[in-house]
């Protein structure tokens, strides 16, 4: 199956975006956009440098869990994965986002 991005309003009115996998977990969360266009393109920016490895980050929360960031060619972040249990389980994540981001269908919500 193939994943998908799916654009979401929250409550404040920002807009936001998951990737999913095909398996419907959330691999990978956008930052929150004032504006729909603006996650599109955001969409556009992880497709884009999900096949640049150099633009994975990994990192260690404060209670120790890994995960990665994804981020764009000026350095920003684009993307936040979820918390994981091991290095292991972190890399299989980042290798699901460079699977799943470049066809994923996109799924509006707003």
């Amino acid at each position: 199956m193939l994943g998908s991005f799916v654009i979401e309003k929250g409550s404040t009115g920002k807009f936001h975006f998951n990737l999913r996998a095909g398996n419907n977990e959330i691999i990978l969360t956008s930052e929150t956009y004032e504006a729909k266009a603006s996650a599109e393109t955001g969409i556009a920016s992880v497709r884009e440098n999900s096949q640049i490895p150099a633009r994975f980050e990994s990192r260690t929360a404060k209670d120790g869990s890994p995960y990665f960031v994804l981020k764009a060619r000026n350095g920003e972040v684009i993307g936040t994965s979820e918390m994981y249990s091991s290095t292991a389980a972190k890399n299989t994540g980042i290798a699901s986002v460079v699977t799943n981001a470049p066809d994923a269908k996109v799924v509006d919500r707003t």
